[in-house]
Parts: structure tokens; C-alpha cells; sequence
């Protein structure tokens, strides 16, 4: 009980941490016109909102295991499709963010329609569209138990419950594998192409070195996704090297591997931003400035008192 009371509170104050960043950034979008005027950050604010629902699926998931909690399936497939399809969605995003700054240097006068800001949800909706179709065919085939009914047997939540077979499984690794060649020859594309047109630049240079740049930690958090696959590695050093309970690996790859990438991916991106990192730090000098003289006012109170 000790050790599932530990890892809680170790993944409670880092998800309650994200969320108060990621609810700061949003409100700056919202406050502020010239970020919705931009396809760029409107990806942006798409790939916060979707990252909120994949870390809030997955703490779901997380703090269901630790409690052995279960579930009935008709609850646990939307939470397990919610998990998977904003997981999708984060590749499909980093893809579009980087094409994004390809169309602005080489269309920076005659952009597509699709690509300016007041259209730019029409290639949000679509990324959502193919994020879930996977995951709700991969759900609706699935070989479930003949003991398992899905209206009333609890079972733990977890994505081996609806199809485990060896088939299936292989069948899911090479559609991540095939998933992440895409998204990173897409982004290498664009960052070499953007590379060599920089070069070519005589005017506006600083302009497509800032944008090689941003495709190039797109690359990075590309990486950082990648690590959620890197559990069977771990695993097997683990063992070898540490004598480690089968929960406490889960939870160590889980901490290490998935939740901590997400965690840092959009905040290095959203910290990394000029614009957004200056009203990042007007929005914490006006909330401590509201602070202070309330402790004024509680110090005054309690020496009058005194």
C-alpha cells in the first residue's frame, strides 16, 4: 500500500503542475488576438488541448491500475480510445506544425487557403478524423474473451483486455512503425528543404533560421514520443541489472518514458516561443503582484493585533 501511495503522489503533482501550465498558456491564446491570427500557434494550442486529454486519459488509467479498479468495457474503450487517438494525433500534429513553417517560407505571399488561420481548423478536424479511425477500427474488431461481457463484467483497464492476440499485436507495431518513417520524413523533408532555401536567402535570413529551428524540435519531440516504445529495453536492463517488483518497472517506464516526454514536449516548445514566453512572465509578475498585498495586508493585520 506504502509503494502505490508513493507512486500517486509522485504522478499527481506533475499532472497538476502541466495543468496549470498548459491552462496558462491557453489563456494567453484566448486573451490575446494576434495568436488566434496564427496558423502557427493555433497548431500549437490544438497540440496543448490534445496532449490535456492524452495525460488525463492516461493518469486515469495509471491511478485505475494502482487502485486495482475496474471498469465494465463500455466505460474502459472510450478512455483506452481517447489515450491511443490523442497519442496518434500528437505524430499527426508535429507533421503539420512542421509543413506549416515549410508553406510560410516558400508561400509567404501566396499561401493556401487551407493553411491561413481562418481555415486551418479544417486540417485540425482531419487530423482528429485519422487519429481516431485507427484506434475505433483496431477497438470494433477486437477478439474479446467469451467469459467478458461487455455491459457487465468488470475488467482491469487495459488495452491487452480487448484484443491480445500475437496477430494483432504485430499488426499494431507495424502501424506505429509505419507512423513514425512518415512523421520523420516529413519533418526531415521540410528542415533539409528549409535548410538549403535559408542558405539561398539574401534577405529575411533570420526568418528561415527560426523556422529550421522550430522543424528541428519538432524532430526532437518526435524523439520524445519515441520513447514510449522503448519499454521492452528497459524492461530487460532492469531485470538484468535490478531486482525490481514487475509493478515498480511499469511504473518507472511509465514515469520515465511517456510521462515525463509529455510533460516536457509542449512546455520546451511553448517556453522556447519569444512572444508567448513574454506573456508567460507578464502573467506570473501580475498574479505575484496580486499576491503581494494580500501578504501586506495579513503581515499589517497581525501586527496591529498584536
Amino acid at each position: 500500500i506504502l509503494s502505490v501511495i508513493i507512486k500517486v503522489c509522485i504522478v499527481i503533482p506533475f499532472f497538476c503542475i502541466f495543468l496549470c501550465c498548459i491552462g496558462i498558456m491557453l489563456h494567453i491564446f484566448a486573451s490575446h488576438r494576434q495568436f488566434l491570427d496564427t496558423s502557427r500557434y493555433i497548431l500549437f494550442a490544438s497540440m496543448l488541448i490534445n496532449d490535456t486529454l492524452q495525460i488525463l486519459s492516461s493518469v486515469l488509467l495509471f491511478l485505475f491500475v494502482m487502485g486495482q479498479v475496474k471498469l465494465v468495457l463500455v466505460y474502459c474503450v472510450p478512455l483506452l480510445l481517447i489515450s491511443t487517438a490523442t497519442f496518434q494525433n500528437t505524430l499527426l500534429i508535429l507533421a503539420t506544425m512542421s509543413m506549416e513553417r515549410y508553406v510560410a517560407i516558400f508561400y509567404p505571399l501566396q499561401r493556401p487557403a487551407v493553411w491561413r488561420s481562418d481555415r486551418i481548423w479544417i486540417i485540425i478536424l482531419s487530423l482528429w478524423l485519422l487519429s481516431c479511425t485507427y484506434p475505433s477500427i483496431d477497438f470494433a474488431i477486437g477478439e474479446l474473451d467469451s467469459a467478458v461481457d461487455a455491459f457487465s463484467t468488470p475488467v482491469f483497464c487495459k488495452p491487452s483486455v480487448v484484443n491480445s492476440s500475437a496477430v494483432h499485436t504485430l499488426f499494431k507495431a507495424a502501424f506505429y512503425v509505419l507512423m513514425f518513417t512518415i512523421v520523420a520524413v516529413v519533418i526531415l523533408f521540410t528542415y533539409v528543404r528549409i535548410l538549403i532555401e535559408t542558405r539561398k536567402m539574401r534577405q529575411n535570413r533570420a526568418s528561415g533560421s527560426k523556422a529550421m529551428h522550430t522543424v528541428l524540435l519538432h524532430g526532437f519531440q518526435l524523439l520524445l514520443c519515441l520513447l514510449a516504445f522503448t519499454h521492452p529495453i528497459t524492461e530487460t536492463l532492469i531485470v538484468v541489472h535490478v531486482n525490481w517488483l514487475p509493478e515498480d518497472i511499469a511504473f518507472f517506464n511509465y514515469f520515465c518514458f511517456i510521462l515525463i516526454p509529455r510533460f516536457l514536449s509542449p512546455l520546451i516548445y511553448g517556453f522556447r516561443d519569444q512572444s508567448l514566453r513574454d506573456y508567460i512572465r507578464k502573467t506570473f509578475l501580475c498574479c505575484s503582484n496580486k499576491i503581494k498585498p494580500g501578504v501586506r495586508g495579513k503581515l499589517q493585520h497581525s501586527l496591529s493585533a498584536s
